[in-house]
């Protein structure tokens, strides 16, 4: 069995004449990244890893919740080709994965991730909002076969509110 966790980096700021790649988060997206990343631990895997898409947005993400889950931060991996917006290279990344690993929790961007979780999960969710965590389950050994799974749980900012 494979798990996937998805979760949208965190709401971003657009105030500063910065590249999309530089923008950093703003105070509401670091406040919803605590509220998310402290009501996930029963829902985590034993054991997993961490990638992140190498945007500021995406990685600011990645530490607030790898510090609430008492998850090394240096053992975060940062990939450039996470900073996609397109499903089909983020199904392209995580078919890549290694089949020693069970569990990936992977930051990254919409539309992909939207897109991603509603052609591989159960549940047609029509928008995975900033700070969203989107857990699946496949009956797979290995990553590159994954297909249909099963959304196993989502927790958005506004159900914790």
């Amino acid at each position: 069995m494979k798990n996937l966790i998805l979760i949208r980096h965190a709401k971003s700021s657009w105030e500063a004449p910065l590249k999309d790649f530089d923008r950093p988060l703003m105070k509401r997206g670091i406040l919803d990244a605590h509220e998310v990343s402290t009501n996930i631990s029963k829902f985590l895997p034993k054991t997993y890893i961490i990638w992140s898409s190498t945007a500021a947005r995406a990685s600011e993400t990645a530490l607030i919740f790898a510090q609430n889950i008492s998850y090394p931060i240096e053992s975060i991996v940062y990939k450039d080709d996470l900073y996609t917006f397109d499903d089909k290279q983020l199904e392209k990344v995580i078919k890549s994965c290694d089949n020693s690993l069970e569990s990936v929790i992977l930051f990254g961007h919409n539309e992909a991730i939207t897109n991603f979780v509603n052609k591989f999960g159960d549940v047609f969710i029509e928008n995975v909002p900033t700070s969203g965590f989107v857990a699946l389950k496949f009956e797979s050994e290995s990553w590159d076969t994954i297909n249909k799974g099963i959304t196993h749980k989502t927790i958005f900012p506004k159900d914790l509110k």
